[in-house]
């Protein structure tokens, strides 16, 4: 079969899981592909229990603990983008599902987010900056270490995620599993967990004798810093590399005000349960990951229905969405009890029921105020941005990410303040 066939059948196969299905189907669907999907979220719990496990590290800097969330969101604005772009792409047969001899937007694609990578981490590390000497009467030399370890750790990051990003795709993709619905969520937590591991061991490297971990931090920020400007300068006249930095700038922007209020959100929240609830800790990265899923599962499924003209840029045809965001909703109400068996078992040892219902009640006011609304924000920025003529990929995952990691941080804030911080363990 040719390649023009192949994409043919890739765009008929499409339509008969988007467009021809009966809405209880599509619910079913859904709910399956995104139950899987969310299982990865139990690497969350792990990146919770590293954060846990390595809290000492990470308060030995002041800034350490506030930073956390604003690697994670933005982090997850990058892979968002990333996996957005390739699963609307692999559905349009533009980016084979492939490592070797891919097209050239695929390439363009990896430079244009490596590039968005190091801008942004400039960009929330100088915010985070004045974050921390506006509030936390941080010094000018907590300045230098924050901007240092923040592009250290997101661009590791980054160049460690990627090729896993265009391997879960793929193997999606052939596999007849939707992309849209498997890839982020797989995605985002492969990275929280990538950005907690990488974050410790800036800070660990920061923090050793005689300032050596610092050169070796200052030595790959420079490095990164001259890939990219060598990236820049090569790839300036590509229209998809310089439409893609130039269309997420005013997210990039917008973004970077958000996750630093994510971060000053989760220093309240640290302040409302001190150290007495590690199952609160273990159990946030998973959480912020598990909303964020929802409204990626929604958003992509919407960019690719756009692109495939299947979808009315309409807000009124957000009710042909009702089964993708039930379905999507269900499995992560589901999740939520499961995360908080896991959590409170790890941490305590023991499952004593009043105190986990407690936690459940907890999560599960979260999921109810925090899932909905991302789905609509999400939804809602798919067809603005298409109605605009602008790239629905560019913009969805990336705002709707940096959002659900606020809306679900201020909810749990919410959600424990209501459960009186959930008492005393």
């Amino acid at each position: 079969m040719t390649a023009k066939n192949t994409r043919s059948a890739d765009r008929t196969a499409t339509e008969s899981t988007y467009h021809l299905a009966p809405p209880l189907n599509r619910f079913i669907d859904t709910f399956k592909q995104s139950f899987l999907a969310f299982s990865v979220d139990l690497g969350g719990l792990f990146a919770g229990s590293v954060l846990v496990a390595f809290s000492g590290v990470i308060t030995l800097v002041p800034w350490g603990l506030i930073i956390y969330p604003t690697i994670l969101s933005m982090r997850g604005v990058i892979g968002g983008l990333f996996c957005g772009r390739l699963s609307t792409a692999l559905h349009l047969g533009t980016i084979k599902p492939s490592f070797t001899h891919n097209t050239s937007e695929f390439y363009s694609l990896f430079y244009a987010a490596l590039t968005l990578t190091f801008q942004s981490s400039f960009m929330i590390g100088t915010v985070a900056s004045v974050f921390a000497i506006s509030f936390w009467k941080a010094s000018l030399a907590d300045v230098a270490s924050i901007l240092t370890v923040m592009i250290a750790t997101m661009n590791l990051s980054f160049l460690i995620a990627s090729p896993i990003t265009l391997a879960v795709s793929a193997f999606s993709f052939r596999h007849g599993l939707d992309p849209d619905i498997i890839a982020y969520p797989v995605m985002s937590t492969t990275t929280d967990i990538l950005d907690t591991l990488c974050l410790v061991w800036t800070i660990k490297l920061l923090l050793s004798p005689e300032y050596f971990g610092s050169y070796i931090l200052g030595l790959l920020d420079i490095g990164f810093l001259f890939l990219v400007l060598f990236l820049l300068i090569k790839h300036r006249k590509k229209g998809s590399f310089t439409r893609t930095i130039r269309e997420f700038f005013f997210t990039l922007v917008v973004v970077t005000i958000i996750v630093n209020v994510t971060g000053t959100v989760l220093g309240k929240i640290s302040e409302v349960i001190g150290n007495s609830r590690p199952e609160i800790y273990m159990v946030y990265p998973a959480v912020i990951d598990t909303i964020g899923d929802v409204g990626s599962v929604v958003g992509s499924i919407a960019t690719t229905r756009l692109a495939l003209g299947m979808l009315t840029a309409s807000f009124k045809s957000i009710k042909k969405h009702t089964p993708e965001i039930a379905g999507g909703w269900l499995s992560s109400a589901l999740w939520f009890i499961l995360f908080s068996l896991i959590s409170f078992y790890t941490t305590h040892g023991a499952i004593v029921f009043q105190e986990w219902l407690r936690l459940v009640s907890v999560l599960l006011t979260l999921n109810i105020l925090a899932a909905p609304i991302i789905a609509v924000i999400s939804y809602s920025v798919a067809v603005l941005t298409y109605r605009k003529g602008l790239d629905p990929d560019n913009f969805v995952i990336p705002i709707e990410s940096s959002l659900s990691d606020s809306v679900t941080t201020i909810s749990l804030f919410f959600a424990l303040s209501l459960f009186g911080g959930l008492g005393k363990a």
